[in-house]
């Protein structure tokens, strides 16, 4: 029987998983004994764990003896990426070419948001959001355009949750200033992150409605550039873009 924690999850898949997640972190892979550091393992169980994933070819180990990540995990990444981040791209580069900010696709993935497609802004100085990365969603456009078309009492125990921790001085930590701000988000129709999860860097998004997951389209770039005369314009393409990526994923499972 698989050894279980008390949380009721398997133990060994989960140190599996932050072997994986240490490997990822580290250019040029790492050693034996630093990922087991890493992790907080063992040497002994990291050697096996990472012996077992070499085996199925999801690590491998480099001339330097350093474990790096496996083509094994190539084919996994392609299915796990949804359709729908195919769908979005013509949109999303349609965005990036008529802004030249980087335009987002993420969604609700249980209380984070999940950035599931990217065009990234063709400046040397942009906003990059790693593709799989999950964020709290109470600083990010992108979360708070999803969650302002929640039922507020649904949102209120999310929040209670996952909390509201500070990333910036911008960042909302209160629970009636962020309802408040999710209010104006409905009323206006779209959302906007202003500094609050990285300093510097605005995002104005929009949901896109009548799909199975919370969804949301956005565009980031440095304040500087995303300014307040270029958000109706942003918003105005935002939204034309979440109606036409809505149509196209409706089209697409009919």
């Amino acid at each position: 029987m698989a050894e279980t924690s008390s949380a009721g999850s398997v133990q060994s898949v989960t140190r599996a998983f932050a072997l994986l997640e240490a490997i990822a972190e580290a250019e040029g892979g790492l050693p034996l004994a630093i990922a087991a550091e890493r992790t907080g393992l063992a040497v002994p169980t990291a050697h096996r764990l990472l012996g077992t994933m070499q085996r199925l070819g999801y690590v491998h180990q480099t001339e330097q003896r350093r474990y790096a990540l496996g083509a094994g995990l190539i084919g996994l990444g392609k299915r796990a990426v949804p359709p729908l981040a195919d769908i979005a791209s013509p949109f999303l580069e349609r965005l990036e070419e008529e802004f030249n900010e980087t335009a987002n696709l993420a969604v609700l993935d249980g209380d984070l948001v999940l950035y599931v497609a990217q065009t990234p802004s063709r400046h040397r100085m942009r906003m990059f959001t790693e593709i799989g990365r999950r964020v709290l969603p109470h600083s990010t456009g992108v979360g708070k355009a999803m969650l302002s078309l929640m039922p507020e009492d649904r949102v209120e125990a999310l929040v209670e949750r996952t909390g509201l921790p500070r990333f910036t001085p911008a960042t909302l930590v209160t629970v009636d200033t962020f309802m408040a701000d999710l209010r104006l988000s409905k009323r206006r129709g779209f959302a906007a992150d202003d500094s609050e999860q990285e300093v510097g860097v605005r995002c104005i998004a929009v949901a896109v409605p009548g799909l199975d997951q919370p969804t949301a389209i956005s565009v980031s770039g440095p304040v500087t550039r995303v300014t307040s005369a270029v958000v109706p314009s942003l918003v105005k393409s935002l939204k034309a873009a979440a109606e036409e990526l809505r149509a196209a994923a409706m089209t697409r499972a009919s």
